[in-house]
């Protein structure tokens, strides 16, 4: 990786008023990566996003974009990135073709070469068909996968998505996935943020978690999961059976405290899955016996319980989701005149 990256930042800090939205916060993210910022709502990262992409200024602290300052030549970073934020940002009154002519012609396209590059993201993002309809008739995955669209009108070498599978069903969700793997293999850079664990372990090559607007660690997906250990043994009892008895018998052979319960089920560390012969013994032993039994590696969900103490967390309100910062309502999407 080079030393400073296709993102770099140091030290950023960021307040609103007597809010503190980014406390020192450093980030290095190599060309053709896909880094995945992981968060609680109110972590950061929407307002660590919009500083990348010029929105805003940081407080205190730098950051580029590459190889661009983005305070001191924001135009130059504009011209190199796409942005695609949490809410689909259409004009709902024009056709998909439309929407992406305009953002096209807004960046200094030619007439001929918005309608082009209009054709071409339709095709690419399965769009073609409903291209002509206005957006107010589309449905959610092809609203996101239309404003996914207009982030790449230019050709961005770097692609911002904050949070951009928001309220999507499962299929559409798994769309915009493979979309945003094919984008990287063409050597696209994406700093993702989201708040799926399940999206961060399939697309991120690397992952920041972010609590309180600090970085609490960087690293990959498997590196992460290292840190809590290298799996558990979940087991059922017979209906009959005494959870009690079992997790007494467990922690007599060695096996780490804190035996948990859910859904019926008993929990325990382990080394690995030769453990689960030791654990059928063991309960054999006190008359415990197993209905069902299984070994699981470590999940990010692990990882970020453990890191964020989220378990003690209050549920998150219903409703939109949250934002960290106003939304501006500007987009950027990189230079079509120079890219087409």
């Amino acid at each position: 990786m080079a030393a400073n990256g296709v993102i770099h930042a140091v030290d950023l800090h960021k307040r609103f008023g007597a809010v503190q939205a980014l406390r020192g916060v450093d980030l290095t993210v190599a060309q053709g990566e896909i880094m995945g910022l992981l968060g609680h709502n109110g972590a950061g990262k929407t307002t660590l996003v919009d500083i990348l992409s010029t929105l805003m200024p940081p407080t205190a602290g730098t950051a580029s974009v590459a190889g661009f300052d983005v305070t001191g030549n924001p135009e130059e970073v504009r011209r190199r990135i796409g942005v695609t934020g949490q809410f689909a940002s259409l004009d709902e009154q024009l056709s998909g073709h439309d929407n992406l002519v305009l953002v096209a012609r807004l960046c200094g396209a030619s007439r001929a070469q918005a309608g082009s590059r209009a054709d071409e993201l339709l095709e690419a993002f399965g769009l073609r068909d409903a291209g002509r309809r206005k957006s107010v008739t589309y449905s959610g995955g092809m609203r996101r996968r239309l404003d996914l669209a207009l982030g790449l009108v230019g050709h961005p070498e770097i692609l911002f998505l904050d949070e951009p599978t928001v309220g999507l069903d499962p299929p559409s969700r798994i769309g915009l996935w493979e979309m945003v793997e094919e984008l990287t293999r063409g050597g696209t850079t994406v700093l993702l943020t989201t708040q799926y664990l399940e999206e961060a372990d399939r697309l991120a090559d690397r992952i920041t978690v972010l609590e309180a607007g600090r970085v609490l660690v960087t690293g990959t997906a498997a590196e992460l999961k290292s840190r809590v250990g290298s799996g558990s043994i979940s087991f059922r009892l017979e209906p009959h059976g005494d959870p009690a008895v079992a997790a007494d018998a467990l922690s007599g052979a060695g096996f780490p405290p804190g035996a948990r319960t859910a859904r019926g089920e008993l929990t325990v560390p382990a080394g690995g899955s030769a453990d689960l012969a030791t654990v059928i013994r063991v309960l054999d032993t006190v008359g415990q016996n197993v209905t069902e039994i299984r070994h699981s590696e470590p999940s990010l969900d692990d990882v970020y319980l453990a890191l964020t103490g989220a378990e003690s967390r209050e549920p998150a309100p219903a409703g939109p989701p949250h934002r960290e910062s106003p939304p501006t309502g500007r987009r950027y999407t990189g230079n079509p005149q120079e890219t087409m």
